[in-house]
């Protein structure tokens, strides 16, 4: 099993001057369910190389078992240092990809072509895809074969206004996930905030937030499996 994960090069909160990027967590927890279950994992990103690191998700309140042995583990850090670039990879070569979240993707890899044509050829492919927290923002331009959204009628999470207000960022993002995917046609559902909550609609699975990662990457196994 080959694993592709999508990871944001944007490092810039707005013009806060503040920096964001790729949420620990949800690049962690998925990485060992992947890893743990014998999986092949290829780290990408639009500009390759060392992604940035939301600095938030490296403060001691957000660590976690996962964080804690990806930090310790030096294989993993060398592979996150060296991305390869998100147009140099084919979704032929892998059986899934999974988007963690963290702010950055709302800038960049939301409107990323070479994403959005990514997701496309994966579900085009019937391959499932994940994403987790943010990432869902990622879904904005992205089409199904008839030309609509890919969200449109289909059960979806993501980052939710009031996790969003929480955070005191609704003003500061480019958009908001849950408002996205509603505008979408997306049939948004969610949890309690900050809960782990998961949501399939075929080939697609989303997750609410941090807590949701591991979640959504083992619904996403499940889904391998049974295929």
């Amino acid at each position: 099993m080959k694993v592709l994960i999508v990871l944001t090069s944007h490092d810039q909160l707005g013009d806060t001057g503040r920096k964001t990027g790729f949420w620990l967590e949800e690049l962690a927890a998925p990485y060992y369910a992947f890893k743990d279950a014998g999986a092949q994992i290829v780290l990408a990103s639009p500009k390759g190389g060392q992604p940035p690191l939301d600095p938030k998700s490296d403060e001691a309140d957000a660590q976690t078992e996962a964080t804690r042995r990806f930090k310790a583990d030096t294989d993993a850090q060398a592979q996150l240092a060296a991305t390869v670039r998100l147009d140099s990879v084919s979704q032929a070569d892998f059986d899934t990809v999974f988007y963690p979240g963290g702010h950055g993707p709302l800038w960049d890899l939301a409107e990323d072509r070479h994403s959005i044509a990514l997701i496309e050829s994966f579900i085009a492919a019937d391959k499932p895809v994940a994403l987790v927290c943010h990432a869902p923002g990622v879904l904005r331009h992205v089409r199904a074969a008839d030309g609509r959204p890919l969200v449109e009628g289909k059960q979806v999470t993501g980052f939710t206004n009031s996790e969003e207000a929480a955070v005191q960022l609704t003003d500061i993002v480019p958009f908001l996930v849950e408002d996205e995917l509603k505008a979408k046609g997306g049939k948004f559902t969610r949890g309690a905030d900050w809960g782990s909550y998961v949501v399939r609609d075929g080939l697609l699975i989303t997750g609410q937030n941090p807590a949701s990662s591991a979640d959504a990457a083992t619904a996403l196994m499940a889904q391998l499996r049974a295929a």
